[in-house]
């Protein structure tokens, strides 16, 4: 399926930002660009490598980005991410979420012939087995990590001791190549306020490390530690146990990453890059006006988008159905005509790009690009 180029005819248009047929997904070219380099900056800095997290973006553009700034390769969570970068002529990935059944692990190997240096987490005993014959009968080897749970909860061994064995169960494996630990603190990335998300980040570094050491002891001392993200990057560089970061968010920034900063008083580290262009449709009732964005432009999970333009002071956005979003003024004699734009801040940038099939890249008020969202929807 082609992606949607209403807006095609406006690029280089002065003031063509204000042109866009709406909702539009737009990502400021300046602020992503020192987003990228400051991220990339904090990284060296401490001597670790990037591995951002592809399902952030889903953009083939970005990617390119963000190796030439200096990443070492992308993350993805879904198959179906890895082959569409791979298509694309990008390698190095890693797949973060384990691949258990039969018709996964079959175009994993796929892949792997494809591109070889792709590496995939196992946290099960029977999910190595399965991917180790499948690597033999393939007639590839296939680079694989220990998956640790660090308190997150979702996938990876529960203790040190489990880790161990199963790295050394991968290890035996003559088609399988053990490369090191996963261990993604996902739970502490939201925590507000600096010492307490710095403390439980510091549990999950330690657990983390206490694994590093007991592979090294039993002779399987891991080559990579990954893990990491944006709401985790000062503590995870200053911690020094992971050899590189698996950020994502940090590209854009939304309103959920905004207000962890902001509730505790502190300055965000990145500035929002990305932002939801809608116009007003509608504006009948006193109080409030309709808008063309609602919840199939803006993912609901994190709560309501943000008005940063185009309001008055104090006017809140909320849902008004899936095509619709709603505006309510703080004063009844506030009104927005019809055709008036308004740009908010993402609640979740994540899942909001994934309902979209271009990002409208801008400086300043004018539209310069549209880069496809080449992985959007590759959810199997």
């Amino acid at each position: 399926m082609k992606p949607n180029l209403v807006n095609t005819p406006l690029i280089g248009v002065m003031g063509s930002r204000g042109m866009l047929s709406t909702p539009a997904l737009v990502l400021d070219l300046d602020r992503f660009e020192a987003n990228l380099r400051l991220m990339m900056d904090l990284a060296r800095r401490h001597g670790m490598a990037i591995r951002p997290h592809a399902k952030t973006h889903k953009c083939v553009e970005i990617a390119r980005r963000q190796r030439a700034a200096g990443a070492i390769g992308l993350c993805c969570a879904k198959l179906g991410e890895a082959e569409t970068f791979v298509r694309h002529g990008m390698g190095d990935l890693l797949l973060t979420s384990p691949i258990v059944t039969a018709a996964g692990i079959q175009r994993l190997m796929s892949l792997i012939r494809t591109a070889p240096e792709t590496m995939v987490v196992v946290d099960d005993a029977r999910n190595v087995m399965d991917l180790a014959a499948a690597a033999a009968a393939s007639g590839v080897r296939l680079r694989v990590l220990v998956d640790l749970d660090v308190g997150l909860n979702r996938t990876g061994v529960a203790s040190v001791e489990e880790g161990v064995t199963l790295a050394r169960l991968a290890y035996k494996a003559a088609s399988l190549d053990f490369r090191g630990i996963q261990g993604y603190a996902g739970h502490a990335m939201h925590i507000v306020g600096r010492e307490a998300r710095h403390a439980e980040l510091a549990r999950a570094a330690e657990l983390t490390w206490r694994l590093q050491r007991a592979l090294t002891a039993a002779g399987l001392a891991p080559a990579i530690i990954t893990g990491g993200g944006t709401g985790s990057a000062d503590a995870d560089t200053a911690a020094g146990v992971l050899t590189e970061l698996q950020v994502g968010s940090y590209i854009f920034m939304d309103r959920e990453y905004q207000d962890v900063w902001q509730e505790a008083g502190e300055r965000p580290p990145f500035d929002c890059a990305l932002f939801l262009q809608t116009t007003v449709i509608s504006a009948s009732r006193p109080g409030q006006c309709t808008t063309d964005a609602g919840c199939k432009a803006f993912a609901t999970d994190a709560g309501a988008p943000r008005i940063v333009a185009g309001a008055p002071p104090g006017a809140r956005y909320d849902f008004f159905g899936d095509e619709q979003g709603r505006v309510t003024f703080a004063r009844t004699e506030d009104r927005l005509p019809p055709g008036a734009v308004l740009t908010c801040m993402t609640p979740h940038c994540d899942p909001t790009v994934n309902l979209h099939d271009v990002l409208h890249v801008v400086q300043g008020d004018r539209l310069v690009d549209i880069w496809p969202l080449e992985a959007r929807g590759c959810g199997q």
